[in-house]
């Protein structure tokens, strides 16, 4: 006889491979949602990373770790200062962008959900 942690776990399994139904309004919205959100997410990550990246190397060569380019190196570290501090602005932008695009839609969507 299985136990029920068992049997949850036998359950879980099966809805993996089970078609599913089409999606819900409210798992629609929720898709909806994070395509808006996504795009600048993934941008802001990935600059942020680049950006304390190129900091870090303009520091180690500043402080002569990379070689002995110090004037190179507070030039670079500039650089990635001015990345990371623009990077919250330009993800600002995009999501804003993206919100314009989006909006009419997903607040067509909430409404139908709330019967508004």
């Amino acid at each position: 006889m299985l136990e029920e942690k068992e049997v949850k776990e036998i359950k879980k399994m099966r809805e993996r491979y089970e078609e599913r139904e089409e999606d819900s309004s409210l798992e629609k919205l929720k898709k909806k949602d994070k395509k808006v959100r996504l795009p600048a997410e993934i941008f802001a990550y990935t600059f942020g990373i680049i950006g304390a990246l190129v900091l870090g190397v303009g520091m180690c060569m500043a402080m002569e770790v990379i070689g002995g380019l110090f004037v190179p190196g507070i030039v670079i570290g500039v650089v990635g200062i001015a990345m990371v501090c623009v990077n919250y602005f330009i993800y600002k932008a995009i999501l804003s962008s993206r919100k314009k695009k989006y909006a009419k839609e997903i607040l067509e969507m909430s409404s139908a959900l709330l019967n508004e």
